[in-house]
């Protein structure tokens, strides 16, 4: 018993009831690197995200806004933070699944995600065409507009106050919705990660910056708080935990 309360104790006394924000602990993968540094974390990161089930709760999220019936033709959807595309080819699937018309689009800051998504498409070869834009999405307006948009492992990488400006955003912007697919801050979830990941023998980037993302995660009080900051109701956005320290935010109109 003693690891487990070791780990228990460590949330309390380490700081991890309150959020590291990026600029006081930076993650490796943020700062400037080669493209064969970054495809080769992002590839082990797909293998973390495959394994942890990562993709989960933003397909439950689609199949609940599918259920209400009404989704235009086609569905628009935009992906915040794409970096190699995993989770629109996942969302690709789906909609082939469900015999659902869509349009993807992939946004990304990182230079190299739009060369590492394409090179790592053509072996999935989905057989939807999936558009990907090199960019600031706070300073980026859809041209044809969108319907729901998506992003996954990107909040705890933003400051809190750029949180607050992306959730306007996507207010703004996703006329059906918008759902965040983020991680849990939780002490006992970083250093069972930093094994895994040493375990796996994953890239030296996800070793260190795995650990920094669960400190940088937020919690539902956070995000509570940062819901009310941008203009939400406190009923207009639901705070969803999931497994493996995962902490989603869903909207639907």
């Amino acid at each position: 018993m003693l690891p487990d309360l070791t780990l228990m104790e460590a949330d309390a006394r380490d700081g991890a009831d309150v959020r590291a924000e990026p600029a006081d602990l930076p993650e490796r993968m943020d700062a400037p690197c080669t493209y064969e540094e970054f495809r080769a974390c992002l590839r082990d990161l797909r293998r973390c995200n495959r394994l942890t089930q990562a993709y989960r709760p933003t397909i439950e999220f689609l199949d609940r806004a599918a259920a209400r019936g009404r989704l235009p033709k086609p569905l628009r959807i935009l992906d915040v933070g794409s970096g190699g595309g995993d989770t629109l080819r996942e969302v690709a699937r789906w909609a082939r699944r469900r015999g659902i018309a869509v349009e993807l689009t992939g946004i990304d800051l990182n230079p190299y995600a739009a060369r590492a998504a394409v090179e790592f498409g053509a072996k999935d070869s989905p057989a939807q065409e999936i558009r990907w834009v090199t960019g600031d999405v706070l300073g980026y307006a859809p041209p044809e507009g969108t319907d729901l948009v998506l992003s996954s492992l990107v909040a705890h990488h933003l400051s809190s106050a750029e949180v607050v400006r992306f959730i306007a955003w996507m207010e703004q912007h996703a006329e059906l919705g918008w759902f965040v697919n983020d991680l849990r801050r939780s002490a006992r979830a970083a250093f069972w990660l930093r094994l895994l990941a040493l375990a796996m023998r994953w890239h030296p980037f996800v070793v260190h910056d795995g650990p920094v993302s669960l400190r940088r995660a937020f919690r539902e009080d956070d995000w509570r708080r940062l819901l009310a900051a941008a203009g939400l109701e406190p009923d207009a956005a639901t705070v969803e935990e999931h497994a493996m320290a995962r902490l989603c935010v869903a909207r639907l109109r």
